[in-house]
């Protein structure tokens, strides 16, 4: 056999044992913590800075959350990734990096929470907090930015408190910039972040 049917026949076992579980939905009461890992790609026209056209790259990292159902089909999640390192270029030429480390605060409506089924699709809406630090370029500074965010995903529960999953989300990241203390710009960020992890619900 070889190593594609194996792999193959791995995966498909291994799915007929978890669909024997009796996995709960999300449901009151649930806290929860998720890890993953994701990419952001912002969008391809991020402002003018100093009379130059911007680009941000765009990048992976590890993120985060951890949450709170109040409700079998409503809760409230805190989640972000780690400082995630972009490279700058103005008109084509490099300009050094920038950390980037969003936070956000959102209400999740998750339609099937409350069932028996084991997969679980939400989406939600909230508040994005991004902050920007070590700039690379002297005299570079990046204003902290406040804006919306959305976000959709689904969980499939593994067991009782472990599941794996998949996500997206956008935020509105517009922030003002300065070199030596001069208004010289506003980038426009606004990322779409793309990624996967697991859940463990408590």
């Amino acid at each position: 056999m070889n190593m594609t049917r194996l792999l193959t026949a791995t995966v498909f076992t291994a799915a007929g044992l978890v669909a024997t579980q009796s996995a709960l939905a999300y449901q009151a009461g649930d806290f929860y913590v998720r890890g993953g890992i994701a990419k952001s790609e912002v969008k391809d026209d991020n402002g003018r800075v100093a009379g130059g056209d911007l680009d941000v790259s765009d990048e992976r990292g590890f993120t985060y959350g951890l949450g709170y159902q109040f409700h079998d089909k409503l809760g409230v999640e805190l989640n972000g990734s780690q400082d995630v390192e972009h490279d700058l270029a103005l008109n084509g030429a490099d300009i050094g990096s920038i950390d980037r480390r969003p936070v956000n605060l959102m209400l999740n409506y998750y339609p099937l929470g409350g069932t028996g089924s084991r997969v679980q699709p939400y989406a939600g809406a909230g508040l994005n907090y991004t902050s920007f630090n070590d700039e690379t370029l002297s005299g570079l500074d990046v204003d902290d930015s406040y804006g919306a965010a959305a976000q959709v995903g689904v969980d499939m529960a593994l067991t009782d408190h472990l599941l794996i999953g998949a996500f997206a989300n956008y935020a509105n990241v517009d922030a003002d910039v300065k070199l030596n203390g001069n208004d010289v710009g506003n980038a426009e960020i606004d990322p779409v972040t793309v990624g996967g992890g697991l859940t463990y619900r408590f």
